[in-house]
């Protein structure tokens, strides 16, 4: 069934309010339930897991250096709904349904942070050997942004993700309120995510590779994974209805495997006014954007001269196919007011991190492998997540990570804890790279390209502890392209445990 474009409005996820106080600090109440959500208009309702049983989840709106608590909880069945494969870490002699939540680009403190071992069952009846406690805290101090939650559960992320747990989570503050952006009704959070349907409208996930070996389990773990269309906020292929005036849009790639090109049709220019951390100190001009998953861009579109128009967001990449198309906007509301907003030349101060200052280089390859099954499997530096910590930062130091993808797929590098600049891109002959857009901003999810080196430049602050780092293709991330990440104290002595301490 050809599911027809352009028929559903885009929904804008609710926002979400605290329930009471903890500790003098606003607490906020989440439930991850199964519930039945409406992709299409022509699609039944599909069975999902969501955050307050939306997809996606409600947004949280917070005030920078604003604690928050947050209790989450797990009110999902004990079956999983998708094909879980048990050979792969994590899903091995746990089980089936676990969760746990990562507040994706937050420093958060170490038992804060979701480590992919700090799952919990159904009302805290299991945990994982990382769980410490069920009321997280976020701090929020750092820079207005755009971050997400999602789920982060050891072996089953892919499957948690694509069955609906992601949501956003905005932080605000004076200096952004201060600009002359586009606010209010015209700033447009867009959640992007590739889905596939049966015939019953039920969600797809392939429960095994396209040729099987026969030796492998079933279900088994698939390399990656493209749905055939796209939804944005939990619709597919949806239509915005917008005055001729500009918008600032909120773009998150919440795909398990799809890196886009945005682009608009007609190659209309926009600007990118923000990356992961934050906004820019000063907008680009561009025609296209390469965004993998778990990436956020902060964009401004003028359509003040495209009155009467229907203007497409598009996958430059999928141009001709059916999932070209991301979603319609029609420049067809009568403008409501002069529109006042405008991109200033200064948006923005990022503090530099100083080369001097570099404690440590890393070089980190990131490889093809295969697993006792002969499949495929991707690891950093040939080594699997339940090999011994090898990165282990001090608190305070700055790093130089060099990541060379020996694979030719993309792969989007997070750094749980920290943010980052990229210094620079090679390929695979050591010619320097024209750097990406996004390079320009604050990072905590990188696209190394195939063939291509990526030097980023980072300060391991403010907490020490158990952290980790992976690939956000959550197929790669689940087997088993994931590291722990250990920022060890200040007055670490080298001398007193040298066998974990790899400087």
């Amino acid at each position: 069934m050809e599911l027809e474009k352009f028929v559903d409005p885009l929904p804008i996820p609710s926002i979400i309010m605290p329930k009471e106080q903890y500790k003098g600090e606003p607490l906020y109440e989440v439930r991850m339930i199964e519930t039945l959500h409406k992709f299409h208009r022509d699609l039944p309702a599909a069975k999902v897991w969501g955050y307050n049983g939306l997809v996606p989840g409600p947004t949280f709106n917070v005030e920078r250096n604003q604690s928050i608590y947050v209790r989450w909880t797990n009110h999902l069945p004990l079956k999983h709904f998708l094909p879980v494969d048990k050979t792969i870490h994590g899903a091995v002699h746990n089980p089936e349904v676990r969760t746990v939540v990562h507040l994706h680009g937050s420093p958060s403190e170490p038992d804060s942070d979701g480590h992919p071992e700090a799952w919990f069952t159904r009302n805290f009846r299991q945990t994982g050997p990382h769980f410490k406690k069920e009321i997280y805290h976020y701090p929020n101090s750092e820079r207005a942004s755009c971050l997400w939650y999602h789920d982060h559960a050891l072996g089953i992320t892919r499957l948690n993700v694509y069955a609906g747990l992601a949501g956003l989570y905005f932080i605000r503050d004076k200096h952004e309120r201060t600009l002359p952006l586009p606010k209010g009704k015209y700033e447009i959070p867009l959640v992007i995510q590739d889905k596939s349907f049966n015939p019953d409208g039920s969600l797809f996930y392939p429960a095994q590779p396209e040729n099987p070996t026969p030796n492998i389990p079933y279900p088994s773990i698939v390399p990656a994974f493209l749905g055939n269309t796209i939804t944005v906020n939990g619709k597919v292929w949806p239509y915005l209805q917008v005055e001729p005036r500009k918008y600032r849009f909120r773009l998150l790639n919440a795909s398990n495997t799809r890196t886009y090109k945005y682009q608009f049709s007609n190659h209309i220019p926009f600007y990118l006014i923000g990356t992961d951390g934050g906004l820019l100190e000063r907008p680009i001009r561009v025609e296209s954007l390469d965004v993998s998953p778990a990436e956020r861009v902060d964009i401004v579109v003028d359509f003040s001269k495209l009155k009467g128009q229907s203007i497409l967001l598009q996958d430059g990449f999928e141009l001709g196919n059916p999932t070209g198309a991301i979603m319609e906007f029609q420049v067809t509301k009568p403008l409501s007011f002069p529109d006042q907003s405008r991109v200033p030349l200064l948006l923005s101060h990022i503090e530099p991190l100083s080369l001097n200052c570099v404690r440590k280089v890393r070089r980190l390859t990131l490889q093809d492998s295969q697993d006792e099954f002969g499949r495929l499997m991707l690891l950093f530096d040939d080594k699997t997540w339940m090999d011994p910590v090898t990165e282990t930062p001090l608190l305070g130091s700055t790093e130089i990570w060099e990541l060379v993808n020996q694979t030719p797929g993309i792969h989007p590098i997070h750094i749980h804890l920290v943010n980052f600049r990229v210094i620079d891109r090679y390929d695979e002959n050591g010619n320097l790279v024209e750097p990406l857009p996004a390079d320009f901003g604050l990072k905590d999810t990188v696209l190394v390209a195939g063939g291509q080196t990526v030097r980023i430049i980072m300060k391991f602050q403010p907490y020490c502890g158990d952290y980790v780092w992976h690939c956000h293709r959550l197929e790669h991330e689940d087997h088993d392209m994931m590291r722990p990440l250990t920022i060890l104290p200040c007055d670490f002595s080298s001398k007193s445990n040298s066998g974990h301490h790899s400087d």
